[in-house]
């Protein structure tokens, strides 16, 4: 089976050569300046494709909930064509699937709690729905031992994904890079899931919130990040749409881009206009050079 013409092992086998051989020096020292992303490109003349760019439908709930068919549209009408799930606001997965054929948008991910659930029936749902890439949006722990507990269910939910063909992963917050008695619980869940059934969703603004670099934490896990939340943070340390804040964005996308990340996913967990959010974030990804 194969990602974007190239097989998941040759994209893994390259990922990992060029971490260990360009990015080792940069995953060590925490550095920017001899990551790999630095290495035989032309920086200002690399783009995000059109085609891995997408929105979290969580930045629109609030639209959604009043008027799914016309919030879709309005993505589809700024061009965007993929979008990750954040529910289906009381419409079964067909009915939902059935809105984004619509408006042609394609599910590419969705975020799916897993721990407690009926991990058949999500299964089920995700593949009425579409997308190949599943995430576990938020967990936490007071104590090692409960996030070593955690990691082995979130591995076997991997396993059971990825057996129906989809990939499921994790989506980080700060508090997982914040150690509780001298270890991070982020290490914890890398440590006890397999790289071939769980991946990592970096939400961009939160490790930047938890003071940790995003160039040296994705070369510390080569060829397993696969997803970005691209979501900016103002001065404030508040949320901000793409752009406006005060992260380098471009500096990120050019140091990891022979890294493997397949979405670059708008998001803005508080906007006060999301349609305005949703447009300037399209905007700025397509325009972005790095």
């Amino acid at each position: 089976m194969s990602e974007g013409g190239f097989s998941r092992r040759a994209a893994l086998r390259g990922a990992a050569g060029a971490a260990m051989g360009l990015g080792a020096a940069a995953a060590l020292s925490g550095t920017a300046a001899a990551s790999p992303g630095t290495q035989g490109w032309w920086p200002g003349r690399m783009r995000v494709p059109k085609e891995r760019i997408a929105i979290q439908l969580y930045t629109l709930r609030s639209l959604l909930e009043q008027d799914t068919p016309g919030t879709l549209e309005a993505l589809a009408d700024m061009g965007y064509r993929n979008v990750e799930l954040a529910g289906t606001y009381g419409r079964s997965a067909e009915e939902f699937r059935a809105l984004l054929d619509r408006y042609h948008l394609r599910a590419v991910s969705s975020h799916i709690g897993f721990d407690g659930a009926d991990v058949d029936q999500l299964i089920a749902d995700t593949k009425v729905l579409g997308p190949r890439y599943a995430d576990c949006a938020w967990a936490k722990f007071d104590t090692i031992a409960e996030w070593e507990a955690f990691a082995g269910r979130l591995d076997k939910a991997g396993r059971a994904f990825r057996r129906a063909g989809i990939r499921y992963g994790y989506h980080n917050h700060a508090h997982e890079f914040e150690p509780i008695d001298g270890v991070r619980p982020f290490d914890v869940l890398a440590r006890n899931t397999s790289w071939w059934h769980v991946h990592f969703e970096f939400d961009l603004y939160w490790l930047v919130v938890a003071g940790v670099d995003p160039v040296r934490e994705f070369w510390c896990q080569p060829g397993r990040v696969r997803q970005f939340h691209v979501k900016d943070r103002a001065p404030d340390g508040g949320f901000a749409d793409l752009g406006t804040g005060t992260i380098d964005f471009g500096r990120i996308f050019r140091d990891t881009w022979i890294g493997g990340v397949r979405h670059y996913i708008v998001e803005h967990d508080q906007p006060s206009d999301p349609l305005r959010t949703a447009r300037v974030g399209y905007e700025y990804l397509t325009d972005l050079r790095f």
